[in-house]
């Protein structure tokens, strides 16, 4: 049996031992997914415009707090107890109206220099939206760019979607992050503002 304390604390080396607090001094970064997999690694933030009927089946990646995310964004030097606001990229209609801000996470650990496919798949396991076939195809795209791993916690997924236009034009984003990108910490009080968040999961 794990007992803890549930008074807002921050532990930033092992966020799950004060999961769900973030602390309001992280690093905070804006990082994109594209629709096809948005809602498959985050059910709980499910648009309106989607089908929960498409996401009843019990998959490890829909189910798990802890997640994994792929990426081979420039920006690699993430560290446990950092933020992360996932961005949907566009679907449907042109990004300034459709895509959106949905979900907070902390990250976990941040897995680089990968040797190879069979390490790469293992580090995923059964977190990943992507099968294994997916995976090796992500792996093989660009060998000069192999991909990285971030593992990481699924927070909160924020009531109301801030679309770019909205984000744009309360100065929090100007244009669609490309990768991880760094949110200064008064446009991520912005965001949390504009999308009726309850804030008292930042430690401050």
């Amino acid at each position: 049996m794990y007992v803890r304390d549930f008074r807002p604390a921050v532990d930033p080396d092992d966020p799950r031992c004060t999961y769900p607090y973030l602390a309001a001094g992280a690093r905070k970064y804006f990082v994109p997914i594209y629709p096809e997999y948005h809602t498959e690694l985050l059910p709980d933030s499910i648009l309106n415009t989607e089908s929960p009927k498409n996401f009843v089946e019990n998959k490890p990646n829909r189910n798990a707090l802890s997640k994994v995310y792929i990426s081979r964004s420039y920006e690699r030097g993430m560290k446990p107890g950092d933020v992360i606001v996932f961005y949907r990229t566009a679907s449907g209609g042109a990004g300034w109206y459709t895509s959106v801000a949905t979900t907070i996470g902390v990250v976990q650990e941040v897995i680089t220099d990968i040797p190879n496919f069979e390490a790469f798949r293992a580090v995923c396991r059964k977190r990943s939206v992507f099968t294994d076939e997916k995976l090796k195809e992500y792996w093989d795209w660009s060998p000069g760019n192999r991909p990285f791993v971030v593992n990481f916690l699924f927070v909160y997924s924020v009531p109301k979607r801030p679309t770019l236009q909205t984000m744009s034009e309360n100065d929090i984003m100007k244009t669609a992050p490309r990768g991880f990108e760094l949110i200064k910490n008064e446009a991520f009080d912005r965001l949390l503002q504009v999308s009726n968040a309850d804030a008292r999961f930042i430690v401050r």
